[in-house]
């Protein structure tokens, strides 16, 4: 079989070398990880932290919310905080697998940074903009991955030079097209730097019942600008953010801890088994124990 010529083949003949099988792989660069997968998936439910995600090969799609983002060959997903969402591999195969490498952003190296570069402030109408976006990697972007990704075979430099190529990449991202989602959540004071905060005490508190006028309170913002925003930057409500939250961590807590649905389900602060049980099986498309025996059983072909 002839496979189709790639611009990216250094990148990922050295992503193939260190993902040699299907999975998640870290790497010596601590805040580099590569996806491999060798056939389209399932759609996958897990929370995407701020991070930037280069494909190299094959393509994906999650939803946020109700929106549905594509992203493939050539093109990074920016994610500037914490969002809950439901992924699938759309394009892949075992002779062109879907890579993807995936560098987390360090919120404390970001202001840093921030602190050191004359960027001009962003628009006003940007700040409460979506959390998450996609956009064609420039050649600047991808050389800079590519030499981080080089380091691999050479981790001796890794400690004097990855700190240096992921400062480039943070650069190139913060002075692309929606640099501004970044800044806005590290800017202090603005709406999105405010919902980041909520969406920090959520994670931390997501048992807990949810007073939206509390929440409110919490991060200095009006009920109904609370709302507006909370939404424009995750795509769902507040009550609809903690619900996700709840329900990816009871299905951890029935897969990996084994835990029973009714004891899974009021951990995470369910006082009602049928409520538990009927929005789980709304979030994942069966009852949790359905759904639980049914990813045992792939974890087990695996």
């Amino acid at each position: 079989m002839t496979l189709p010529f790639s611009p990216y083949q250094e990148i990922v003949d050295i992503a193939m070398r260190f993902a040699p099988g299907d999975g998640e792989f870290a790497t010596d660069v601590g805040n580099l990880h590569i996806s491999r997968r060798s056939k389209p998936s399932d759609p996958l439910h897990s929370s995407y932290r701020p991070c930037f995600a280069f494909v190299l090969q094959g393509a994906k799609s999650l939803r946020l919310g109700t929106e549905l983002i594509s992203y493939g060959t050539g093109d990074y997903l920016l994610t500037s905080l914490d969002l809950p969402v439901a992924w699938r591999v759309t394009e892949a195969s075992p002779e062109v697998p879907h890579l993807c490498l995936g560098l987390a952003i360090d919120s404390e190296k970001l202001l840093e940074l921030l602190s050191r570069i004359d960027i001009p402030s962003p628009a006003a109408h940007t700040d409460g903009q979506r959390g998450m976006a996609v956009n064609v990697a420039p050649p600047e972007l991808l050389d800079a991955a590519i030499r981080l990704l080089r380091l691999l075979d050479r981790p001796g430099d890794i400690p004097a030079m990855a700190p240096l190529i992921e400062q480039e990449i943070l650069y190139r991202v913060l002075t692309g097209p929606d640099g501004a989602r970044l800044i806005n959540i590290a800017t202090a004071d603005s709406h999105s730097n405010r919902i980041a905060r909520a969406v920090a005490w959520l994670k931390e508190n997501f048992a807990r019942p949810l007073r939206i006028e509390d929440l409110a309170d919490r991060v200095s913002m009006s009920v109904s600008s609370f709302h507006h925003h909370f939404k424009s930057v995750t795509a769902m409500t507040p009550v609809q953010y903690q619900k996700q939250l709840r329900l990816h961590e009871a299905r951890r807590l029935m897969l990996v801890e084994r835990l029973d649905a009714g004891t899974a389900g009021h951990r995470v602060g369910y006082q009602s088994p049928s409520q538990f049980s009927r929005e789980y099986s709304r979030l994942y498309g069966a009852s949790p124990a359905r759904d639980v025996d049914g990813a045992r059983d792939i974890m087990a072909a695996e």
